[in-house]
């Protein structure tokens, strides 16, 4: 399994509630629409110690899967309309387990 795990800081004036909910609605969406995405939550809550103010955390069946993903039209536009727009920063990490 491969792991898929990114965590964004939002721009300061699109730090709402509503631009949260759009990212979590739409991303986690996804799961039944794209082949090998087994797992899918954002994650909007935090505590103050975080620096970061959305975390998406995925499980894909095989690293080919995510590679799909990243490239899936449903994808693309949830990213495109929802995620790139209100975001600054973007790190992410891909790892196999298991």
């Amino acid at each position: 399994m491969v792991k898929h795990i990114i965590l964004w800081r939002l721009k300061a004036e699109n730090n709402t509630d509503g631009v949260k909910r759009g990212i979590k609605e739409n991303l986690e969406g996804l799961k039944g629409v794209i082949p090998g995405l087994l797992e899918i939550k954002v994650q909007t809550e935090r505590l103050d110690s975080s620096n970061a103010d959305v975390m998406l955390y995925s499980v894909f069946e095989s690293e080919q899967a995510l590679k799909g993903y990243a490239s899936h039209p449903e994808h693309v536009k949830a990213a495109d309309n929802f995620v790139r727009p209100y975001t600054e920063t973007r790190l992410c990490i891909d790892f196999e387990e298991g």
